[in-house]
């Protein structure tokens, strides 16, 4: 008997990883002196999450406290910089463009229980959801908190039931899959958001991350995102984009997620010319633009072009979807989606480079900005190659056409998610959907809306290969290298300058004749003395 054909699966149907880990990751805590399977506290019959989180607070008493203070939970991020309010709870992204008023859906991602709406209490510990992170069963999924409709539902069909005991008693620290179960599926799907974090990480090999590598140094997130307090190091809202430190003393430093902080201002052993003129780098270019060569490189496609202009279109009165892209691993891709439109993957993607110091400007939802002039930056990185504070960093580039306010040249907060018929997933109306977005969170709406062209770039630096496979020299020092479109400097092998050539011709002459000339002398003073 032919064995059954499975169905090609649909990883953009997934907005966080919502299904069982057949393997979870081996568990990195074994040196913990607590063994949650055998607290009393834990093995009573639960019957939600926040009765699990009561438990934990018996024990963890400071925990909740903690917590409440870290980016996870609030979604909210004040830039001293630059004064901006930043944060899922308030910024338009080029992927489903806002969390704000979708968060029966968007919260999926939120370290919490039951936020579906502005009356959420962030002062409730109990809402706080421990097992998100700290699972290690690989048996926890989430689902949203409130209903959309029935275009969104099939997400959610033929789950087991949690066994929330199972789940409590299993608890340790995180693991790849734990925070992968969300910053895996940033965006809508495996791998669509960042380029350099997908399903890929929660088994990697050497070649795909050197750190991560299972069969190696097995590394989980918590390894570079050094937590303290629940705090972590490292955020995308406060880059540290050239560190001057190093290691720090004693050992590794616990505020920063460098590179740096681990292999110090000299990552290079300096017993060669070329280590050393690698060394010598460092202080213009990032550790990550020569160790991640290429991106989604995991077999697991990222996203980079998403076309909302398209969305809406029916068949029989119903939506639908065309998978047309088979990524890497055998799964196929939605290339079009009637609740969001036409999109472009790739795979072992070249990078975007730039110089960065570390601060990102956003477009808000405030901003105001004339389409007729240029594309839009959601996001946009600032640095150059003459401020000493920069490094050449390579970024995930994503283009998007998405809705904006004409009236007002703002972009607009639309209402995706629901069960109601202002929802555009489910109406299909644009007009509805924004109006409605807009008026609920108190914000003006000329209501007329068009599309704008925009960019956001995403800092890389997940995926390091091992070190035989950095970037060498001729494909950066070449006329037509990766740096090609980066200005402001001089790059021997890129650029032609009259003088400058002239130059460096006559010091390779000159080191040659003195080379020659220093042998002709020891020559003939050594026949003399003979």
């Amino acid at each position: 008997m032919a064995e059954t054909s499975k169905p090609p699966s649909d990883v953009d149907m997934n907005f966080r990883q919502d299904t069982v880990v057949d393997k979870p990751t081996v568990a990195v805590d074994s040196n913990s002196t607590a063994d949650h399977s055998k607290f009393e506290e834990l093995k009573q019959p639960f019957s939600s999450g926040p009765e699990v989180t009561k438990a934990c607070l018996k024990c963890h008493t400071e925990a909740g406290h903690q917590f409440m203070k870290n980016i996870h939970w609030t979604w909210n991020y004040q830039n001293e910089k630059t004064g901006q309010l930043l944060g899922k709870k308030h910024l338009v992204n080029t992927f489903c463009t806002n969390a704000r008023g979708n968060e029966g859906m968007c919260a999926q991602c939120h370290a919490g229980y039951g936020w579906k709406d502005e009356t959420f209490d962030f002062t409730n510990q109990e809402n706080i959801d421990c097992v998100v992170c700290h699972d290690r069963s690989g048996t926890y999924y989430k689902t949203p908190p409130s209903k959309g409709n029935k275009a969104c539902s099939i997400m959610f069909e033929g789950k087991q039931p949690i066994q929330w005991s199972k789940v409590a008693q299993s608890s340790g620290l995180p693991a790849r899959e734990n925070c992968g179960g969300c910053h895996f599926y940033g965006g809508g799907g495996d791998g669509v958001k960042h380029g350099d974090l997908d399903s890929s990480l929660i088994h990697p090999d050497k070649k795909l991350d050197v750190h991560m590598d299972e069969a190696g140094l097995n590394f989980t997130c918590t390894n570079c995102h050094v937590t303290k307090k629940h705090i972590w190091a490292g955020s995308r809202y406060d880059v540290l984009a050239k560190d001057t430190e190093g290691t720090g003393k004693p050992g590794q430093r616990r505020d920063v997620a460098t590179c740096e902080s681990c292999h110090g201002l000299q990552p290079h052993p300096n017993n060669s010319l070329s280590s050393i003129k690698l060394n010598n780098h460092t202080d213009r270019i990032a550790c990550q633009t020569c160790h991640i060569p290429t991106i989604a490189r995991g077999g697991v496609a990222t996203k980079t072009d998403w076309d909302w202009r398209t969305a809406g279109k029916t068949k029989n009165g119903e939506g639908y979807k065309e998978k047309n892209y088979t990524q890497g691993n055998g799964e196929h891709r939605a290339t079009y989606k009637s609740i969001k439109g036409d999109f472009k993957y790739a795979e072992n993607l070249v990078p975007h480079y730039a110089w960065f110091n570390g601060q990102m400007d956003y477009t808000t939802i405030d901003t105001k900005f004339d389409p007729a002039k240029e594309s839009v930056n959601i996001n946009r990185y600032v640095g150059s190659a003459s401020d000493g504070q920069s490094r050449i960093w390579p970024f995930k580039q994503m283009r998007t056409v998405q809705p904006y306010d004409k009236g007002n040249n703002t972009l607009v907060y639309m209402h995706l998610w629901g069960n109601d018929e202002n929802a555009y997933w489910g109406n299909y109306d644009f007009g509805k959907a924004i109006k409605a977005g807009m008026e609920k969170n108190n914000l003006p709406y000329s209501g007329e809306y068009d599309f704008v062209e925009t960019y956001s770039y995403w800092p890389i630096t997940h995926m390091v290969a091992p070190k035989e496979d950095a970037l060498t020299c001729n494909e950066c020092h070449a006329r037509k290298g990766r740096m090609e479109n980066l200005k402001g400097f001089y790059m021997p092998g890129r650029d032609s300058n009259y003088w400058l050539d002239l130059l460096g011709i006559l010091a390779i002459i000159g080191t040659v004749f003195g080379v020659l000339a220093h042998g002709l002398i020891r020559v003939v003073m050594n026949k003399k003395r003979a």
